[in-house]
């Protein structure tokens, strides 16, 4: 592992442990935010890897109780075991969220490539009804406003992203103006429709528009930033009374979490920012 590599490693990720998140997500908590903690990986074909990533989980589940820090978790299909089968993949699903819902602690599912949003959905809306519950939407998307309006309407809690897979033109679009624009008209969406969602993105421009927005409808928005992202700008938000979230990650898996960070679009900048302190 290279120097650079290390520095953006230690910046943006908890360390290999679940005692390390858990400990981030404690410091966090000391400065008023919230945690959202990830196991790292995806893509899991083996089914080992996918005990693996189950235990993690089960493990972060019964810690973040026994320790009693503020912190969501967050969970990928693929980890599940969706490469191996979907009903591989559900089974574990359903075990982490009851485990999770039974503690009192919310879950996240989060989108992956597009390929994989079909049975995210589907596996997002079994759980659902049950509550306790969320799913990640991807604003570079060109469908997330047909999925959209279809979660809010049964009650879905989204937090939105802008994305950060390679995707094709038919499919995601592709400049970083045509993204930003389709990520206000769907948090426009969500503060007209929806009671209880998560804007995610370092953009201040968005963010202080949804702060705008926020002051005339009132939901239960939380603001949530990548670990060691804009660190500041999300403390001094949390001191203003917002709602928020910090996504910690964790884990050995972390070299192709940290190069799709530095290939999504805009985050040239706040790498260097990060690194730099901010």
């Amino acid at each position: 592992m290279s120097i650079i590599e290390k520095i953006i490693a230690g910046k943006w990720i908890a360390g290999p442990k679940v005692e390390d998140a858990i400990a981030r997500a404690a410091k966090l908590n000391e400065l008023g935010e919230g945690a959202i903690v990830n196991y790292l990986g995806e893509e899991f074909t083996d089914t080992q890897q996918v005990a693996d990533a189950l235990s993690h989980y089960k493990d972060l589940v019964a810690r973040i109780k026994s320790k009693r820090v503020h912190a969501d978790i967050s969970l990928k299909i693929t980890q599940l075991g969706l490469r191996i089968s979907y009903a591989t993949a559900l089974k574990n699903y359903h075990t982490i969220a009851g485990a999770a819902r039974r503690a009192g602690i919310f879950v996240w599912l989060d989108m992956e490539s597009s390929d994989t949003l079909e049975a995210t959905i589907r596996a997002y809306g079994s759980e659902l009804r049950l509550g306790g519950v969320g799913i990640c939407l991807q604003a570079y998307l060109k469908r997330t406003e047909s999925d959209m309006k279809k979660l809010v309407k049964k009650g879905a809690v989204i937090r939105l992203v802008k994305g950060a897979y390679k995707e094709p033109v038919s499919r995601a679009f592709q400049t970083r103006q045509e993204v930003s624009e389709n990520y206000e008209r769907l948090m426009r969406y969500l503060f007209k429709n929806a009671e209880q969602f998560t804007i995610a993105t370092h953009d201040d421009k968005l963010v202080e528009e949804a702060r705008a927005l926020n002051r005339s409808y009132q939901r239960r928005v939380t603001f949530a930033f990548l670990n060691g992202i804009r660190s500041n700008y999300a403390k001094a938000i949390a001191d203003s009374g917002e709602q928020v979230s910090i996504y910690v990650p964790f884990g050995s898996k972390w070299i192709a979490y940290a190069y799709r960070r530095m290939r999504e679009q805009g985050h040239a900048s706040l790498i260097l920012r990060s690194l730099l302190g901010g």
